[in-house]
């Protein structure tokens, strides 16, 4: 086992977005709405938690090159009654793509909110029948055709 060989690839520009959703209780999007959530707002720092996890996607998943990231944009929003998105866009100028950082910065992201606003989610015996992390996907990737 080993990590792929880039050594003689060339440096282009390379984009990648990622987005998903998080399934949660309507009573919860309406305290995200209202600013109500005890641990603060769930939406700002789930968008501060995207961009570190972006930055430390090589320490997470094995065999992943560490890529120097000239920009990490992630948008967490409320997008309907009992849904939260996160889209995050990755930018390099590196050997290799950046849909692994795109895809880790939008699943932390909603790991952070379903983190802050857990304790709003719970039935009684304790268990999360309604949240789930749905749908987290590349939706698209960009690379140059030729160097930087």
């Amino acid at each position: 086992m080993s990590m792929v060989d880039i050594t003689e690839k060339p440096e282009v520009y390379r984009t990648a977005t990622a987005k998903g959703r998080i399934k949660l209780k309507r009573e919860t999007v309406k305290l995200i709405r209202e600013g109500k959530i005890e641990k603060g707002d769930p939406l700002y720092t789930a968008k501060i938690a995207g961009i570190l996890a972006a930055k430390r996607t090589s320490s997470l998943i094995p065999l992943c090159h560490p890529i120097p990231l000239t920009k990490v944009d992630v948008d967490v929003r409320v997008a309907g009654e009992e849904t939260v998105e996160a889209e995050a866009t990755v930018k390099t100028k590196a050997q290799t793509g950046v849909e692994m950082e795109a895809l880790v910065a939008a699943t932390t992201a909603l790991l952070t909110v379903w983190d802050m606003t857990k304790q709003y989610e719970k039935d009684e015996e304790g268990q999360y029948p309604t949240t789930v992390i749905l749908d987290v996907r590349v939706l698209r990737k960009f690379k140059s055709q030729s160097g930087v």
